[in-house]
């Protein structure tokens, strides 16, 4: 007889924040699909410091559920942070993370581990246009990808959401990079290892609101920008250098006047000084800004504070 082939084992890694009543359902409708499938199944559920009923709807699907387990962080530290405390956690030989409020269709999950099992070890899924949910939505989406896409060696699927499957190999690749400000799209990108696109729909939430404010969009499109390119450096020194060019021209035409003694036509003027004084001095302020950033992310950097914290006693 041939020994017995051992069942893959998969962890779903799900992030909640404030899904009091939705991660019920979300739960039931990822069961009802993984329940089908001939594999290990385990959930990794992340409570990113829930401020209403989250974290007893959990506890309560935990209780139910022995295949979950429940990491509570000790504050709300960002969508990227507690995923990567589920990822941090999780064992699996294939790992799913998804987000808990809907969005990302359960049915998609058996395409996933049938991918990883071909070979790939990145399953990315992407969003197909239509699917998005608002026009400024798609054009600040589709604008922030292109540059990104533009200034940083690290190419990132326009529409790309963060809900993927990851070989064990990626799993540990990915664990490796400890840096502070995380852009996960762009990290695991930013690997290498062989991936495939898989477009989907996406539904519409189960309950609520997103809570993926302009703010944190902002913050996230903020880490991209300066975790992956030293584009922004390289622009206040372009504009540096050109404003230099422009003196030099400036210079010797004044030299010429004066040369050829055409005094008459070298006017002080008021209006032309302040403006380039106060064209240069925006000029060398924006730079400084660039420079500030980045000294400011490495001074995160090097204080090698934790990702995320978990609260003790409450994983399960």
């Amino acid at each position: 007889m041939p020994p017995k082939k051992r069942k893959p084992t998969i962890d779903l890694v799900i992030p909640v924040y404030n899904e009091a009543g939705v991660i019920e359902e979300i739960h039931k409708r990822i069961r009802s699909v993984v329940d089908k499938l001939r594999c290990d199944v385990h959930f990794l559920f992340i409570d990113d410091g829930s401020t209403d009923g989250t974290a007893d709807s959990l506890r309560a699907i935990a209780g139910s559920d022995p295949r979950v387990t429940v990491l509570t962080l000790s504050r709300n530290f960002g969508h990227q942070a507690a995923l990567t405390a589920g990822i941090d956690h999780s064992t699996g030989d294939i790992v799913i993370s998804m987000d808990g409020d809907g969005q990302h269709p359960p049915e998609m999950i058996p395409q996933m581990i049938d991918l990883v099992q071909q070979g790939y070890d990145i399953v990315q899924t992407q969003r197909v246009t239509e699917s998005r949910p608002s026009i400024i939505k798609r054009w600040t989406s589709d604008n922030f990808y292109r540059l990104i896409n533009a200034i940083s060696g690290t190419h990132v699927v326009s529409g790309a959401a963060d809900f993927r499957a990851m070989s064990r190999q990626a799993v540990d690749a990915l664990k490796a990079m400890p840096e502070y400000h995380r852009f996960l799209r762009g990290m695991i990108s930013w690997m290498g290892y062989s991936s495939v696109i898989l477009p989907y729909h996406q539904p519409q939430r189960v309950a609520g609101r997103s809570k993926y404010s302009l703010g944190k969009m902002f913050r996230l499109a903020s880490d991209a920008i300066f975790s992956f390119s030293l584009i922004p450096l390289y622009i206040g020194l372009s504009s540096g250098i050109l404003f230099f060019a422009l003196a030099f021209v400036q210079l010797t035409y004044v030299l010429v006047l004066w040369i050829t003694g055409q005094t008459e036509r070298v006017v002080a003027g008021w209006s032309s000084l302040m403006g380039v004084l106060l064209i240069a001095s925006g000029i060398i302020m924006i730079l400084l800004g660039f420079i500030g950033v980045y000294v400011g992310y490495i001074f995160q950097e090097v204080k090698r504070r934790p990702v995320y914290l978990l609260k003790k006693g409450d994983e399960k």
